[in-house]
């Protein structure tokens, strides 16, 4: 996939255009005729094995042309298919920004810098990616695997050993919500009062009263917009180590 921008014929805007670009079976020049059409696939699930009702290209489509974009494909079989789309996105002045939009385009990455985190995830490759985006600016990660261990890790560790816990809530074990009820009420205050964040695709207003009412300090929703992580943390870590946020 690759993207690239480029101007166009709106004034304030400017327009992204990505190519997705496969090696896969391709399609015939008559089954592109009706790429778009509801319902439309080339082979059945009889045939090719795959789920699908026809519908995903139908929508694409039609959220293209409601943001004023274009799409189109290109393909042959048995050599893949590229698809080509623009989108235009509108240019915002700097005057337009808000103090809280100028706070979470520039977080504060020097306050991350050696900082210790518990991370709870039974999730290798959720581990994994997380691992490496909070290294890149200097954090020190430590994983359990579900919130047992987090609470096990985080008895055995001194005072102060860790500043942070992002907790995944989904795990076996014990779940990210018992584990935080567990640290909270730990008869060592420093780590009973440790920020926990939840980490998890349970993104909707019950899910994060859930998260608060369990003694979580806030939500991280999954997929993560990295900057708004970042501005977050470095927010919640430059503040005592004693005063629990909410």
């Amino acid at each position: 996939m690759t993207v690239t921008d480029h101007p166009g014929n709106m004034d304030d805007c400017v327009f992204y255009r990505a190519v997705v670009e496969d090696t896969g079976i391709g399609m015939s020049e008559d089954y592109r005729k009706h790429l778009f059409e509801e319902f439309a696939r080339e082979r059945t699930s009889t045939e090719c094995k795959v789920i699908g009702t026809g519908l995903g290209l139908s929508i694409t489509k039609k959220l293209i042309d409601m943001m004023h974009g274009t799409i189109e494909v290109q393909s042959e079989i048995g050599k893949g298919t590229k698809v080509i789309f623009e989108i235009p996105h509108r240019i915002v002045e700097e005057t337009n920004l808000t103090a809280e939009d100028k706070i979470s385009a520039e977080p504060d990455l020097d306050i991350l810098e050696g900082k210790r985190i518990l991370l709870a995830e039974d999730n290798d490759l959720n581990a994994e990616i997380a691992f490496e985006i909070l290294s890149e600016v200097g954090l020190i990660v430590e994983r359990a695997e579900d919130g047992a261990i987090c609470v096990e890790m985080l008895q055995k560790a001194e005072d102060g050993y860790y500043d942070l816990i992002l907790m995944d809530v989904q795990m076996p074990n014990m779940n990210g919500y018992d584990a935080t009820k567990a640290i909270r009420a730990l008869p060592d205050a420093e780590k009973a009062n440790i920020p926990i964040f939840a980490m998890t695709a349970n993104a909707f207003e019950e899910d994060k009263k859930n998260a608060f009412e369990a003694g979580m300090n806030g939500h991280i929703a999954k997929p993560i917009n990295i900057r708004e992580m970042f501005r977050l943390l470095s927010t919640v870590l430059i503040r005592p180590k004693n005063e629990i946020v909410n």
